[in-house]
């Protein structure tokens, strides 16, 4: 999940404190969709919400007996909602292998230039993973060399590179990417250049030895707490194929980043700003430095839970309308100050998967299923950095090209009403007519992502969806609630983000309120039941990224 809570805004026509009394639906909502509506509660959400978050599931770690029991209970929820197996050979599950790794790091690490030493200490000042699948991996006096951003972006004619031999090297790369004019990537949007996995996977492709990327608040979005917790113990990947991998993926701090290059007499303010520009060259240190890692590999087994609605319609049944949560968080970890190890994970995100399961009811509440199938796919592994949804996308239960569009939900709304709806990745494709043609007959604003310089369109399921060519939709927390003050909400995200957000903390609390959240499960009802029932499918706005790939699935298919 993203640091900050997915709120979609307020219906305008539901619900005050819990209240569940009906005020007329807006026009394009008909009397049946209006009535299928009404069957997600409050009740409903907040019983599954404390139900999936409970201990008894130990915060559903990949590959846990957490996660196999929360697995069952996700799949007797669809079949008493009247939903067929979606997964393989008539099961509720797509089971996948993944590969733990448990990377034995060493409490100091020493950096040695110009005849004096640093040491980083894990967790403290660095933390990582071991970034291959093997059980031993080292690197012996390997130059550290500041490498800017890590990027090579022939379309923006940038390469940080510039053709150097970095075979062997220890790569130190800023987060984010160049943000400082809006004709180069996309100014204060962050891209998937900036994603901390790019970084990694780039600096793999210049045959590096490890990668270091230097952490900061502002162009993480989250605290080194959210890393810390985020990448402590053990890890899990999908089988590597034939890729290129480093030894060690890391993260280090600000402060300890500038000790590090001032070991060479460099100032780290200066390199980020030689950085800044295409003429930027890397810069090698000097400073020389060795890492012995031990792997313990384990091979385990995950899956997504679906259950699918099949359409109405002869010949568009064989296309589907895709409802995406995670049903992962991240186990049984280090301890908070309370001594509580389990990380619950009720926002982050039971708080989806009951929402996911609200939409379904309502689906299956219509007098007739809409045209198209309806797949409500719950994904495994998302917190290990989207495995499930990327398996998935590999292995797709339908075509690409018959998939209409993804409806993701990360998080959810227990603060109130809002009259706004954050749509990350609105202006992408035409999911945004069906979003505002619902917000705009509620009298609610549809507004782009508020801090896109966070990158969330690359940080949750929806972005594996849109690889292989699937318009989506993404809701984001907005800023503002009705009956609050200015910065109001803003103050409760910053504060989910402080003491909650990826900390045994995030557990069910019975005071929330869900006045928002149902009508965003509305929402997200009304709308996907308009696509599903559309003549046509979604498609990319001419020109985006995903485009090449949409047309491509199209193409793949017959009809």
């Amino acid at each position: 999940m993203n640091v900050r809570l997915v709120c979609l805004p307020a219906l305008a026509v539901l619900c005050l404190a819990g209240c569940q009394r009906q005020v007329e639906a807006p026009s394009p909502v008909s009397s049946a969709a209006r009535t299928a509506a009404a069957v997600m509660t409050p009740e409903f959400l907040s019983t599954r919400i404390r139900e999936l978050s409970d201990d008894r599931f130990g915060g559903r770690g990949p590959a846990s007996p957490g996660d196999v029991a929360a697995r069952g209970w996700i799949a007797d929820q669809l079949k008493a909602l009247g939903y067929e197996p979606g997964g393989a050979n008539g099961s509720y599950e797509q089971p996948f292998e993944v590969i733990g790794i448990d990377s034995k790091l060493p409490t100091q690490w020493q950096f040695q230039g110009a005849g004096k030493a640093l040491d980083l200490r894990y967790r403290d000042d660095y933390v990582g993973s071991g970034g291959t699948q093997g059980k031993q991996a080292a690197f012996k006096d390997a130059e550290v060399v500041f490498v800017g951003y890590g990027i090579q972006a022939p379309e923006y004619q940038w390469d940080d590179f510039k053709g150097q031999d970095l075979k062997g090297k220890v790569l130190l790369m800023l987060n984010n990417d160049p943000d400082w004019d809006d004709a180069l990537f996309a100014g204060k949007t962050r891209l998937y250049y900036g994603r901390w996995d790019y970084k990694y996977e780039s600096a793999a492709r210049q045959g590096a030895a490890a990668a270091i990327i230097i952490h900061t608040t502002p162009s993480a979005g989250y605290p080194f707490q959210v890393v810390q917790t985020s990448w402590a113990g053990e890890k899990f990947e999908l089988p590597a194929g034939t890729e290129p991998r480093i030894a060690l993926q890391a993260w280090v701090t600000e402060a300890k980043a500038q000790a590090l290059v001032g070991l060479a007499g460099k100032d780290l303010a200066q390199l980020v700003e030689a950085a800044r520009s295409r003429d930027f060259q890397p810069v090698h240190l000097g400073v020389k430095t060795s890492m012995a890692i031990t792997n313990v590999i384990t091979k385990k087994a995950t899956a997504n839970v679906a259950g699918l609605l099949r359409g109405s319609d002869p010949a568009l049944a064989k296309q589907v309308l895709v409802y995406t949560a995670h049903h992962d968080h991240l186990g049984i970890g280090e301890p908070d100050a309370t001594g509580d190890r389990i990380y619950n994970g009720a926002i982050d995100n039971a708080s989806g998967v009951a929402q996911v399961l609200a939409v379904a009811k309502a689906f299956k509440a219509l007098p007739v299923p809409p045209r198209r199938s309806v797949l409500m796919l719950l994904v495994a592994g998302e917190e290990q950095g989207l495995l499930g949804s990327q398996y998935y996308s590999e292995h797709p239960t339908f075509a690409p090209g018959r998939i209409a569009a993804n409806f993701n939900i990360d998080g959810g709304n227990v603060f109130g009403r809002s009259a706004e709806v954050v749509f990350v990745g609105k202006g992408k494709s035409t999911v945004d007519a069906a979003i505002e043609k619902y917000a705009a007959a509620q009298g609610r604003t549809v507004k782009p992502d508020q801090l896109p310089d966070r990158g969330y369109f690359y940080r949750s399921d929806q972005f594996n969806l849109a690889r292989i060519g699937v318009p989506a939709f993404y809701g984001d927390s907005p800023l503002e609630y009705i009956g609050r003050p200015a910065g109001w909400g803003k103050a409760q995200i910053e504060d989910f983000e402080a003491k909650r957000y990826h900390q045994p903390s995030d557990q069910f609390d019975a005071s929330w309120n869900y006045d928002g959240m149902i009508e965003d499960v509305q929402l997200l009802f009304w709308a996907g039941l308009d696509i599903a029932n559309a003549d046509t499918m979604p498609s990319w706005r001419a020109g985006d990224e995903f485009e090449a790939a949409r047309k491509a699935a199209l193409a793949a298919v017959s009809d």
